[in-house]
């Protein structure tokens, strides 16, 4: 029997692109895909599948959250994330929501294949750069997950937002009305709390919170 996946990704290209290669590999069948993480639910609810190719970065919901959901829902089901970042946020949370796969979007379709198969088949799958990712972490004694959004106050969330929106410590004083300086303080304990380094980090973690600018 074939094996049933669905893609979800927002950008439809690259479904496109997938779906022809998908369709060459004998025991592999795309029964759907979608553009969001409501549509990718809606498909959850209607057909049967094996395997969820799903895209971290959608545009109303994290690949986090929907992973999250298909754990509590959908047990039965694996899901790969499919990402163009191997970076140990997406990494740690994508895991920790449940995901049996991380397939770099650089990757070759040969790649996901292998994955697909793996997942279907009760192994877990990581693509050899998220592998090495995660081993080098462990050998420099680097935590792992980073805290919930939810350590965070609310002012401190309205900084994160601005930052991921790309902006500068002055633009976001001005938006807050508040002291350069204050943000400054904001800014070093936000990397405190989450254990994150650089403002790009600040930036992945925010994307990955589903945290927006208003």
């Amino acid at each position: 029997m074939a094996i049933r996946i669905a893609l979800v990704d927002d950008h439809r290209m690259f479904r496109d692109v997938l779906r022809i290669a998908l369709a060459a590999e004998p025991g592999i069948e795309v029964v759907g895909e979608g553009g969001s993480g409501a549509e990718a639910l809606a498909l959850l609810s209607t057909l049967p599948l094996d395997v969820l190719v799903l895209d971290i970065a959608l545009p109303d919901m994290s690949g986090v959250e929907v992973a999250r959901r298909v754990g509590r829902d959908y047990p039965g089901l694996a899901v790969i994330a499919l990402s163009g970042y191997a970076d140990r946020l997406f990494i740690d949370e994508m895991l920790k929501a449940g995901a049996h796969g991380y397939v770099l979007k650089s990757a070759g379709a040969d790649e996901l294949v292998m994955a697909i198969r793996a997942v279907a088949g009760g192994r877990l799958f990581l693509s050899a750069e998220v592998a090495d990712c995660m081993l080098n972490r462990l050998a420099a004694g680097q935590p792992g997950v980073t805290p919930p959004v939810t350590v965070l106050g609310k002012r401190e969330q309205d900084v994160l937002r601005l930052i991921a929106a790309g902006k500068r410590s002055a633009e976001i004083a001005s938006a807050l009305g508040v002291a350069i300086g204050t943000v400054s303080v904001h800014r070093s304990n936000l990397k405190k709390k989450l254990g994150l380094t650089s403002t790009a980090e600040l930036t992945r973690y925010a994307i990955r919170e589903g945290l927006h600018a208003s």
